[in-house]
């Protein structure tokens, strides 16, 4: 096989990559419309542990992206 049938190959489009993407924070504004009292307790606690464990990833990736930005300013703005 050639290249150009490499290229088609690695080419194909399949149907997922023809769906509309979610909109950002679409899943977090579904989570608020969501009915709590369809929750057992136990259910609840499960919930507030994975919302807990997301506030930790956003916290860290805010985190990451202060430093580098700080990196970045300390490295142009290093004659200031």
């Amino acid at each position: 096989m050639g290249f150009f049938g490499v290229l088609a190959k690695e080419a194909t489009i399949t149907f997922e990559d023809l769906e509309p993407r979610p909109q950002r924070g679409a899943s977090v504004a579904a989570l608020g419309r969501e009915d709590l009292d369809l929750y057992s307790v136990e259910e609840l606690g499960e919930r507030i542990e994975a919302l807990d464990a997301e506030i930790a990833r956003a916290r860290g990736a805010i985190a990451g992206k202060t430093a580098k930005k700080s990196a970045a300013d300390a490295l142009f703005n290093f004659g200031n």
